[in-house]
């Protein structure tokens, strides 16, 4: 059985939740493209930023 990290997890669901974003929310193929790109880049860059606030405050 396979035992994915957190981080690869949360990379999954950013690549699996930004292609359905860019799908149903824009119209055509490019804006789709780039939508979901700006989706990826916003979730991974969210849990950067909170995964090191959590790791200061738990110091």
């Amino acid at each position: 059985m396979i035992h994915p990290s957190h981080f690869t997890a949360v990379l999954l669901f950013a690549l699996f939740a930004s292609t359905v974003f860019g799908i149903t929310m824009r119209d055509t193929p490019r804006r789709m493209f780039r939508y979901g790109a700006y989706c990826f880049t916003l979730f991974i860059g969210s849990v950067i930023v909170f995964s090191w606030v959590m790791y200061f405050i738990a110091r």
